[in-house]
């Protein structure tokens, strides 16, 4: 079986475990705390980030965006209807465009400091970075996801999905992104139904199952993260 490397509350690796699930495939999952920097990983991985896939023969694939181009090219091709790149080169452009959107942009202003300092913190030594969270990142997250909701929600208003009809990488790494973000309660739904009906229609999928039953030691999540009717 193959084996990805993870942290619950790592979007990225979110992402690839919806893909996975999606394309129907299995991965024996492996815990990384990355902020303790484990040798055998960084051979793995030099970057020191979750995921990291690895084949059944050793073959490694570290990355999310590596990883998703790399299970689309040697799983994806025959699954017809349910690959997760589109076939047409403007289609599998917006969706790589989205899916920069999201692993970078929303992660960098979102999802990143919202974990490193709610959750990451906690656990992390004094020489690792860790301490008391960072109050003024924290509001700053929290003002930057009503923007992104907005513009999620004017994309399904034009769209089925995210980056067109039919369900691709770009809505599982948005909805991966705003799991992390939902457990710690820090999504404001009430403000866009729109998002909101969307992020529900992933969220009820069979893929979706295996997050909503992660939990951070000692840190329960929202009230709602679990509950598919919000």
């Amino acid at each position: 079986m193959a084996i990805l490397h993870h942290y619950p509350l790592c979007p990225h690796s979110r992402f690839i475990r919806l893909v996975l699930s999606e394309l129907g495939f299995e991965a024996e999952l492996i815990e990384e705390r990355v902020w303790e920097r484990r040798r055998e990983f960084l051979e793995l991985n030099p970057a020191g980030t979750t995921p990291v896939f690895r084949e059944d023969n050793g073959f490694t694939v570290p990355g999310a965006g590596p990883i998703a181009e790399y299970l689309d090219e040697t799983r994806g091709l025959g699954l017809g209807e349910r690959r997760l790149l589109p076939e047409g080169p403007a289609e599998r452009v917006e969706v790589r465009r989205l899916l920069d959107w999201f692993n970078l942009k929303f992660d960098g202003e979102i999802t990143s400091p919202l974990v490193l300092e709610k959750v990451m913190k906690r656990f992390m030594g004094r020489d690792e970075g860790g301490g008391p969270p960072e109050m003024s990142a924290i509001r700053a997250a929290r003002s930057n996801v009503r923007y992104h909701l907005r513009y999620i929600a004017w994309l399904t208003a034009k769209r089925n999905w995210l980056a067109g009809s039919e369900l691709s990488y770009a809505d599982l790494a948005a909805a991966a992104h705003l799991s992390c973000v939902d457990y710690l309660g820090d999504v404001p739904w009430e403000e866009d139904e729109a998002a909101r009906a969307w992020y529900a229609r992933i969220k009820s999928r069979p893929s979706f199952r295996p997050l909503l039953s992660d939990r951070v030691p000692g840190m329960a999540p929202s009230a709602h993260y679990d509950n598919l009717d919000f």
